[in-house]
């Protein structure tokens, strides 16, 4: 399998504090990988630099092949982000809101009217597509910045907390539609429940203080602790033992 997500020694320092320290791994086509660890471990930092939104202090990162910060267009053109918070234009409405962001993405006319329409099938987000963001439930917000990373049908997406502010029927569905797309893409889900990578991902990462403690399948971490915390001081223990 070729990689689609290629992360070669990242590193970010903010002055004296590095928030990620030497980080490297590839993600493949038909691979959905778990990202995750405590608050603060990296992981935003990570994915926003995967993203172009940051730029790395050292190492590199590459889309398709293509460097995000030699070649940024070319890059993101392949990329469907969904980043922390889920920001929009909240005095919008959820279908002008899409059709802007289709139109930045080049589509026009009848392209663009179906690639919205298309998104928000996909969301399940035609009931609420005349109000203004603003007046929506977290949710729901959640659900249009999803809208607007799956538009553009990108190779590669980088979803950093998808779901939350769902609820369990909502949780599903977006799990469900997840596990659609996986087989075409290579995914990247940052979170920080162990139970939602073992729902949706074929494998998973662990960071911890910006650096990497772990690459396994969910299983394999699973059985090292019931929870995210318990998997997490098991690594930290035997990463510090003589």
């Amino acid at each position: 399998m070729s990689a689609l997500i290629e992360i070669d020694r990242l590193t970010k320092r903010f002055g004296t504090f590095t928030a990620v320290d030497n980080v490297s791994f590839q993600v493949a086509r038909g691979e959905v990988l778990g990202f995750l660890g405590p608050n603060g471990a990296g992981k935003s930092t990570t994915m926003k630099m995967l993203a172009g939104f940051v730029t790395p202090s050292a190492g590199a990162a590459r889309i398709c092949g293509e460097d995000v910060v030699a070649r940024p267009v070319e890059a993101k053109r392949q990329l469907g982000y969904l980043p922390e918070g889920a920001p929009t234009y909240p005095e919008m409405t959820v279908q002008s809101f899409l059709g802007f962001v289709a139109r930045i993405r080049g589509y026009r006319g009848g392209e663009e009217r179906e690639r919205v329409a298309h998104a928000m099938r996909l969301t399940t987000l035609e009931g609420v597509r005349l109000q203004p963001i603003e007046t929506l439930s977290k949710g729901f917000k959640r659900r249009v910045g999803l809208a607007q990373a799956l538009l553009h049908d990108p190779p590669v997406l980088v979803l950093d907390e998808p779901t939350d502010g769902l609820d369990p029927n909502q949780k599903h569905e977006v799990r469900r539609l997840i596990g659609q797309m996986a087989p075409s893409k290579a995914i990247i889900i940052s979170t920080h429940i162990l139970e939602e990578v073992s729902a949706i991902c074929t494998r998973a990462i662990i960071i911890a203080r910006g650096r990497l403690l772990a690459d396994a399948t969910p299983a394999e971490l699973a059985r090292r602790g019931p929870s995210l915390d318990a998997v997490f001081r098991e690594l930290t223990l035997s990463q510090e033992a003589p």
